[in-house]
């Protein structure tokens, strides 16, 4: 394990980490700072040992490279997974290229480990809404680039038989259920709670806050 982050000094916090913004302090990013404003915690080595232990394999070679640090509720994961719990993956690919590169397809390498090492379904979310908000795009390129995004990620070796890839723009149009607990989220949701987490501003587009509930069904 790598050694402990020095403590952050006075003048070294401002940094911007959000879905849409990265932008270090002076000495670079606090990753401490990080956990602490996100609420996760540290991928230590006794949690590391404790996925060799239950899936009887090795590692992934970013877990023991620290390459993805931090986790959320995932001994509760590897507790259901003990106890024989169904539970999905699910990540997702905002696309605004034509083809994704390396640190785009990092995620996508772990996901595809995951999946087979846990032999799970998989939910993959092409946020082509998000980047037609977001970008200087259209409607039509938006999708267009969502579908050649898939392609990339098809290529990833994902098992057909679990894995379902979805668009944004196409999915809403074909699943009344999926818009009608958006509508149930969106209700539940505060404006000062979206501002407090992601930093939206009086001139943010109205379309951005909704797509965070949409994200969350």
């Amino acid at each position: 394990m790598a050694a402990p982050a020095p403590e952050t000094q006075e003048g070294d916090t401002d940094q911007t980490v959000t879905p849409w913004d990265v932008k270090a302090g002076e000495k670079g990013i606090d990753y401490e700072k990080l956990i602490r404003d996100f609420g996760s915690e540290r991928i230590d080595r006794s949690l590391v040992k404790r996925i060799e232990d239950v899936t009887h394999q090795k590692a992934h070679r970013f877990l023991r490279r620290e390459i993805f640090f931090s986790h959320r509720d995932m001994n509760q994961v590897l507790d259901n997974y003990v106890a024989k719990k169904p539970f999905y993956l699910y990540t997702g690919r905002g696309p605004s290229s034509e083809a994704m590169h390396l640190g785009h397809l990092v995620p996508f390498i772990f996901t595809k480990h995951l999946q087979d090492v846990f032999d799970v379904p998989l939910v993959v979310q092409m946020t082509d809404d998000e980047k037609y908000l977001w970008k200087d795009l259209t409607l039509e390129k938006a999708n267009r680039l969502a579908f050649e995004n898939a392609k990339d990620i098809i290529a990833c070796g994902f098992d057909v038989n679990k894995t379902f890839i979805f668009s944004d723009l196409e999915y809403m149009a074909q699943e009344p259920q999926f818009y009608r607990n958006t509508l149930r989220v969106r209700k539940h949701v505060t404006f000062n709670q979206v501002k407090g987490i992601f930093g939206f501003n009086e001139s943010d587009s109205t379309g951005i806050r909704f797509s965070l509930c949409l994200y969350s069904v």
